[in-house]
């Protein structure tokens, strides 16, 4: 197996493992501080990145979910052929491919078909839009 599907395994299970604890853990847009900075806050986003398409009505979930399937495959493909030596690119396209798999499984398997954010980052008033730890690799 390329070492590198192990290193996008690792990403997946992160993120679902952590989106998993988030939707136990927390309520629905209630902060839970940690540090300075930090909250952790319960959000889903139906869109894209800071929830592009968020309100589109339901078949953005169709639109990201084959878009995430095709670059995924494209990136599978790429690590196959990638040569060895090029760690960089490597470790680079094995977080991507981690991540749109991660939300790609939050689409297409979770009921809501919504991608689970909890990490919310700010700074006195001003928020991050929540992300995850797939958005992270990505």
């Amino acid at each position: 197996m390329n070492r590198w599907f192990i290193v996008s395994a690792v990403v997946v299970v992160l993120d679902q493992l952590s989106k998993s604890w988030a939707e136990a853990s927390l309520v629905l847009l209630e902060p839970v501080p940690v540090i300075a900075g930090l909250n952790w806050t319960l959000a889903y986003n139906p869109g894209a990145a800071f929830s592009f398409l968020a309100d589109a009505g339901g078949w953005q979930r169709w639109l990201f979910t084959g878009i995430a399937l095709v670059v995924s495959a494209v990136l599978i493909v790429w690590l196959q052929r990638l040569d060895r030596s090029d760690r960089l690119t490597g470790a680079s396209l094995s977080l991507l491919l981690g991540g749109a798999i991660g939300n790609l499984i939050d689409r297409a398997l979770r009921d809501h078909g919504m991608v689970v954010d909890f990490i919310d980052l700010y700074y006195g008033r001003y928020h991050w839009p929540a992300f995850n730890v797939a958005d992270m690799a990505i």
